[in-house]
């Protein structure tokens, strides 16, 4: 009796025709620019997802071994069709993120000049680890240069030899050139720890200032990950690379501690959101998103916020923002509880234990309470010690 396989879906038959479409123009476009290597001229990019779909087309022919196999082997055939189409499905979406990169470098390409293009490279680094700061946060900054953060030749160091570099960002004021302006230009000359950002600084623009610190970041450095950070909270710097180390073979990582609130239509509420409606019914809430005190993202999230800046929806909430423009891509969320630790005694008694806590601050502050006095005592009673970050292996 001749068997008979089951019929391949039009999905299937579609991915595949899709799959080798892009396959093939690849092979015939070969000479891409990767964003993080302009000196190196035209290079070809992503081979190794062109093989695995060469590889994946070549093995997979259900129709051609259900009709030889055996009726016991059917069943079997079907799962590795359903196993192939999903492998192929998370390639392509793969292949599109970094198509998109390398197109976008290629127009941006035709404004400069091949001199300027042979004169531009890209910072290395590790992690970029941007603050965010205002104006009147003078003294909480000097809080931190005084525990956490390097300062002078040592943070000079640490981005040398570690591949760390630590930043305060900050905008310019409604003024420029103003007072404000003049006195961040003094600190900045005296300490040189600032990124200055093209935005006029305001509480209700932090979703314009966070998606324009992850453009100019990704201008300036090629790093694994690019971290925001309050200015009210503390770090323990070794344990933060401990962290992102783990993850550094992964693609498109966002991690934090991933947090669901409650989505608030009330205009007197601290954390009002305007646009309630689109979250549904009164009384639910946002979508799980890291919470904005701390957060990190992988080069390539990075890279799509900066190509894709001018469409990306500002929600109320910067930490919502993020989050919305990361929903709807293939990215890992990491629920990290250590980058959230509550002050003395909970990340005292963490460390007590050997779990040192890569972050501690204040829920009920959305940061230290009262930091500039209280950032020492927490450091003394939670840090991890000054030469832990130089014994991380990266």
């Amino acid at each position: 009796m001749k068997m008979r396989g089951k019929p391949i879906s039009a999905k299937a038959i579609f991915v595949l025709c899709f799959a080798s479409f892009l396959a093939g123009s690849l092979f015939t476009n070969q000479n891409w620019t990767h964003p993080s290597r302009a000196k190196d001229n035209r290079i070809a990019i992503i081979p190794h997802h062109v093989t695995k779909l060469q590889e994946l087309k070549q093995d997979w022919d259900p129709k051609r071994k259900m009709v030889e196999g055996k009726p016991g082997d059917i069943m079997g055939e079907v799962q590795k069709t359903h196993e192939a189409i999903k492998s192929l499905e998370s390639t392509m979406s793969t292949l599109e993120m970094e198509l998109a990169v390398a197109r976008t470098v290629q127009s941006n390409e035709r404004h400069y000049s091949l001199e300027k293009l042979a004169n531009h490279s890209l910072q290395k680094a590790f992690v970029v680890i941007g603050i965010n700061t205002a104006f009147s946060s003078r003294k909480r900054r000097e809080s931190l240069r005084q525990t956490w953060m390097p300062k002078g030749d040592k943070l000079k160091k640490l981005e040398k030899e570690k591949g760390i570099v630590i930043r305060f960002v900050i905008g310019h004021s409604a003024t420029p050139g103003g007072v404000l302006d003049k006195a961040i230009d003094l600190e900045d000359a005296e300490h040189k720890d600032f990124l200055r950002l093209k935005h006029v600084e305001g509480y209700h623009e932090l979703s314009t200032k966070t998606r324009l610190y992850f453009s100019t970041a990704v201008s300036i450095w090629d790093a694994e990950f690019y971290l925001k950070v309050d200015d009210d909270v503390h770090l323990n710097l070794g344990m933060l690379m401990s962290t992102l180390a783990r993850y550094r073979s992964k693609p498109r990582i966002y991690i934090g501690c991933m947090k669901s609130g409650p989505v608030l239509s009330q205009k007197d509420d601290k954390y009002y959101e305007p646009e309630s409606w689109k979250f549904g019914e009164d009384g639910n809430k946002y979508f799980r998103h890291a919470t904005g005190q701390l957060y990190a993202i992988s080069k390539d999230l990075a890279a799509y916020i900066s190509i894709n800046s001018p469409i990306l929806h500002r929600y109320a909430n910067e930490d919502v923002s993020l989050g919305s423009w990361l929903l709807g891509l293939e990215v890992e969320h990491v629920d990290d509880r250590s980058m959230c630790c509550g002050t003395p005694p909970d990340c005292e008694w963490k460390a007590q234990e050997g779990s040192v806590c890569v972050a501690s601050f204040d829920w009920s502050c959305s940061g230290i309470c009262n930091s500039v006095k209280r950032m020492k005592v927490v450091h003394d009673s939670c840090g991890e010690g000054e030469g832990a970050v130089w014994n991380v292996n990266l």
